[in-house]
C-alpha cells in the first residue's frame, strides 16, 4: 500500500479541497461525533452506551464514501439500528481489552490498539460479525500493517502542525481527512485479503490519474 495515493483518494472523496461540499458534511458528522461524545464524557455510563454505536456510525460514513457513496448525516446514527447491542459491546471490549493492555505499559497498549483498528470497519462490512470476531478479523487483518498504519497515521504531522495556527481550528479540517484515509487502508487492506483467494484483482482504490503501486 502507497500511503501517497491513500491519502490521494482520500481527497478525490472529499471532493478535492477543503471547503468542497463532501468535506464540510464529513466535517459536519466530525463534529456531531465530538460534540455527542463530549456531552456525556462526565458519565461513564453516558460514554459506554454512545461511544461503540457512534463510532460504528463514523466508520459506516466514511467507508461508505470510500465506495463511492455520498454522505449522508443520518448514516452516523445506523449504529442504533443496525445492530445497537453488538456495536455497544465492540466498543465496550474494545476499550476493555486496549485499558488492560496499556496497564502493562503504554507501547503494549498502543499496538493493540493498532490491532483493533479495523474493527468498526469490519463491523459495517459484516454486520453479523459479533464484538469477538470483528476484534480478531482485526487482529488478523493487521497483522504485518501496525506499522504501516502508525505511519500513515504520523504521515498527518505536517497538517497538524499548520492546524495549530489556525488555534486549533484546522484540526477540524484535518479530522475528516485522517478518517477518509483510515477507511482507505481498510478497503485496501481487504481487497488484499480478497485478492489472496482469488489471484490478484485490479486496485479500485488508485485514482484514474495515477498509476498503481506495484507490490
Amino acid at each position: 500500500m502507497d500511503r501517497t495515493v491513500l491519502k490521494a483518494n482520500a481527497r478525490k472523496q472529499l471532493g478535492g479541497g477543503i471547503f468542497q461540499t463532501p468535506w464540510l458534511m464529513a466535517l459536519l458528522v466530525v463534529l456531531i461525533e465530538g460534540a455527542i461524545l463530549s456531552a456525556v464524557s462526565f458519565t461513564g455510563i453516558g460514554t459506554i452506551i454512545l461511544m461503540g454505536p457512534i463510532t460504528y456510525g463514523v466508520s459506516k460514513v466514511f467507508l461508505r464514501l470510500v465506495y463511492g457513496e455520498p454522505i449522508k448525516l443520518e448514516t452516523m446514527f445506523d449504529g442504533f439500528k443496525d445492530d445497537f447491542g453488538g456495536t455497544l459491546l465492540l466498543g465496550l471490549m474494545q476499550t476493555i481489552f486496549i485499558a488492560l493492555w496499556t496497564l502493562l505499559f503504554i507501547v503494549p497498549g498502543i499496538i493493540k490498539s493498532y490491532a483493533y483498528a479495523m474493527a468498526f470497519f469490519i463491523k459495517v462490512d459484516h454486520p453479523d460479525y459479533d464484538w469477538s470476531a470483528c476484534l480478531k478479523g482485526s487482529e488478523t487483518m493487521m497483522k504485518g500493517h501496525k506499522g504501516e498504519l502508525f505511519v500513515l497515521d504520523l504521515s498527518f504531522i505536517g497538517w497538524i502542525i499548520v492546524a495549530m495556527f489556525t488555534l486549533g481550528i484546522g484540526l477540524f479540517w484535518v479530522s475528516p481527512y485522517m478518517e477518509c484515509t483510515r477507511a482507505n487502508f481498510y478497503a485496501c487492506l481487504a481487497a488484499q485479503s480478497e485478492g489472496a483467494a482469488a489471484s490478484q484483482p485490479a486496485d479500485p482504490f488508485v485514482p484514474a490519474d495515477e498509476d498503481a503501486p506495484q507490490d
